[in-house]
């Protein structure tokens, strides 16, 4: 009987996993997020659901990309169930949305050019600082990956690689700061065309979030129907749906008849409705307008499912 085990000798190492651009962009990723986690631990110090999250984002960020480098250096992926080119390009993706954030959340929150009081001191000022540019180079690393990854015009590549596949990514964030405002008290109970607009917000999510799941467990091409077409057509019912919503959730949160058109001036900050109304208008256009370049770009990709 054939053996399919590598000769003795062989290379068991993929030393490209950390030598090519990729590899290279991928070390980064590890170096600059261990320090900026060990910078905030140390002595810069967070706190409230803002420190949290920072917190939290940076160390899923370097888990992941550590699991995926030492599967590369040990060509350990092709034991995994899933497919290995969509899984990097999305978490990839997700990883720059997420470093972006908090590398803009936590010198806003907690960066300040004067000393703290003391205990603290001048020396958390300083670890707060150098914390924040790391986090800085922590995005541009991860950004750099996706711009090295990403599909080219007329490559045929995994889905997730493409600008389509990295717009579903984009758009199921964008989904779920809208969620993150509609929760904070933004009473869109009170009326059935807003929670319409909550119901589309929903299900549009939740169909990305399957494409993106069919894309990395490598489902999409046991589907019954052509995956590029099913795409397709889920993103113009996507961009009709929030259409839909673009124009409801306006009219029935900041018309005069039904809602109020100026912040009340007696709102307080930090936990005003009026504030996360705002907040769900602005992000309803945006993710309107991914899911029009969506359907644009879907209109001319090749991909190949299981790559």
């Amino acid at each position: 009987m054939g053996s399919t085990m590598e000769p003795p000798g062989g290379a068991y190492l993929h030393l490209g996993a950390v030598t090519s651009p990729v590899g290279t962009a991928r070390v980064l990723q590890l170096a600059f997020g261990c320090t900026t986690f060990s910078l905030v631990a140390h002595r810069g110090g967070f706190a409230g659901v803002q420190g949290t999250f920072c917190m939290a984002a940076w160390g899923f960020c370097f888990a992941v990309s550590l699991l995926v480098v030492a599967c590369e250096l040990t060509k350990l992926h092709g034991c995994l169930r899933l497919s290995w080119g969509n899984f990097t390009a999305a978490f990839a993706m997700l990883a720059t949305l997420l470093c972006a954030t908090a590398a803009v959340i936590y010198p806003l929150y907690f960066t300040r050019l004067q000393c703290p009081p003391e205990p603290a001191g001048c020396a958390a000022r300083d670890f707060r600082l150098a914390a924040s540019v790391f986090a800085g180079l922590l995005f541009l690393a991860y950004a750099a990956e996706v711009a090295l990854t990403r599909a080219r015009p007329g490559q045929v590549a995994s889905y997730m690689a493409t600008v389509s596949g990295l717009l579903k990514i984009v758009q199921a964030f964008v989904a779920c700061i809208i969620f993150g405002a509609l929760v904070h008290d933004s009473r869109y109970g009170r009326y059935m065309a807003t929670q319409w607009c909550v119901a589309v917000y929903s299900l549009c999510f939740l169909a990305t979030v399957a494409v993106v799941a069919l894309s990395v467990t490598g489902h999409a091409s046991s589907l019954g129907c052509p995956f590029d077409r099913l795409v397709v057509v889920y993103t113009f019912l996507a961009v009709l749906l929030y259409l839909s919503a673009a124009v409801i959730w306006p009219v029935f949160c900041f018309d005069p008849k039904y809602g109020e058109p100026r912040r009340p001036p007696d709102c307080p900050r930090g936990s005003c409705p009026w504030d996360s109304q705002l907040v769900v208008a602005i992000f309803t256009y945006v993710n309107l307008l991914l899911y029009v370049a969506d359907l644009a770009y879907s209109q001319r990709i090749r991909f190949v499912p299981t790559l």
